[in-house]
């Protein structure tokens, strides 16, 4: 049999390096940036008050208090988002608004909370003011590039686009940006025993539920997937369904059809082309298959199948796909693997790499040197759905390994 760093190796190189394409900012959340993103001006590009108050120069209202406030004439009213200059002379103030551009000879903002000023929706601005309270000077303004200054690097190539940096991307002024393309992906669920969810089932069937499970694991690894429902075991349409898939698909993942039965579609229609099926030295997860498929245009797309018992499916991709599925679309490897102490005694097949389901739970009391706790979960059967279900780690159970005490330190994989 493969071992499991074998078939890993062969499965990335099905993929390859990250592609650059230009997107809308606001359609880029999740995808990395190939480009450094500088920023063209100075955030703020102005100095702007950061209170609805009044703009003053600090030295004419140095003496006011509460028993006796200074009394300034307003003579202006700036609103966000004014345009045209404003100089503020000596012994007067103006009403502003919060991100207003200061006025020229402005030196500090009082909030309006420190005056007997009025901000009522209908209240007619007042023609004086009256201040509680001296200010110093620099106080409550927002200075022309204290966030960024012109020609800073605002996010390095490589970043993830989350809500934060897509709005950095857009307070700069940039309507798209080159980011490492998202692989299009499509997921073909095989077995003529497969019914979709919501219907009745007959004796003998099974709800389909490794599509669905696949679709939303390579979604939340950054692709864009499609789920092809229950392609029967029959070679011909198998094929067919095939072909259609593989028109607009840069990877196309199979679940089922690939052990040693006699209706195994995947293996029978794909076995005598450029795909390879193995045996892989793990626990779940042993029958396996890659290669290529060659769509009717003659291009020839990527192809990874998968066993279908759920737990070998959904562990399977975890092990192979996932990380250099990520690393296609410039993404970092987000699988933290930490060591971990083992809180049950478990035992493992002889001559299989296992994947044992399990959970780290920060509330338990640490292990050996202060390590988390992982906690197996479920018996080894690769139809147990539910314990993947409650599992957040998988623990990573060396081939040579047939049994390990409680309180072993042990690799896992945090999901």
């Amino acid at each position: 049999m493969r071992s499991v760093a074998e078939h890993q190796k062969i499965v990335s190189e099905l993929f390859g390096p990250p592609e650059t394409v230009r997107v809308a900012v606001a359609d880029a959340l999740g995808m990395a940036t190939v480009d450094d993103a500088v920023a063209a001006f100075a955030m703020p590009a102005f100095d702007n008050s950061a209170m609805d108050g009044y703009a003053v120069r600090a030295d004419d209202i140095a003496g006011a208090s509460a028993a006796e406030p200074v009394r300034l004439p307003v003579v202006d009213d700036i609103p966000a988002g004014r345009t045209g200059l404003v100089t503020l002379a000596p012994g007067t103030t103006a009403r502003i608004m919060t991100g207003a551009p200061l006025p020229d000879g402005a030196d500090a903002v009082v909030p309006v909370e420190l005056t007997d000023g009025d901000f009522s929706v209908d209240h007619v601005p007042d023609s004086t003011v009256g201040f509680s309270s001296g200010v110093e000077a620099g106080k409550h303004i927002r200075r022309e590039g204290s966030d960024i200054a012109r020609g800073d690097v605002a996010l390095p190539a490589g970043t993830v686009l989350g809500a934060a940096q897509i709005g950095l991307l857009s307070a700069l002024g940039l309507a798209d940006v080159a980011v490492a393309r998202r692989l299009r992906v499509v997921v073909l669920s095989t077995g003529s025993e497969l019914v979709e969810p919501g219907k009745p089932l007959q004796h003998g069937q099974i709800y389909e539920s490794n599509g669905a499970m696949l679709t939303a694991a390579l979604t939340e690894a950054g692709a864009l997937a499609r789920h092809v429902h229950f392609v029967p075991d029959d070679v011909a349409d198998f094929l067919e369904r095939l072909d259609e898939a593989s028109a607009d698909a840069d990877l196309i993942i199979t679940s089922g059809g690939v052990s040693a039965g006699a209706y195994e579609v995947v293996k029978e229609a794909l076995d005598a082309g450029p795909v390879e099926f193995v045996k892989v030295a793990m626990q779940p997860g042993m029958p396996q298959g890659c290669g290529h498929h060659l769509d009717p245009a003659g291009r020839r797309v990527p192809i990874i199948t998968l066993p279908g018992n759920p737990v070998s499916s959904l562990v399977s991709f975890e092990v192979f796909i996932r990380p250099p599925l990520r690393a296609a679309m410039g993404l970092s490897p987000d699988r933290p693997r930490v060591a971990a102490t083992l809180g049950s005694d478990i035992r493992s097949p002889e001559g299989k790499r296992q994947f044992m389901r399990g959970v780290v739970d920060e509330s338990l009391l640490p292990g050996v040197d202060g390590r988390l706790v992982v906690e197996p979960i479920g018996p080894p059967g690769s139809h147990h759905l539910r314990y993947l279900a409650g599992a957040n780690a998988l623990i990573d159970i060396p081939a040579t390994t047939t049994a390990l005490p409680a309180g072993s330190v042990v690799n896992v994989v945090v999901l």
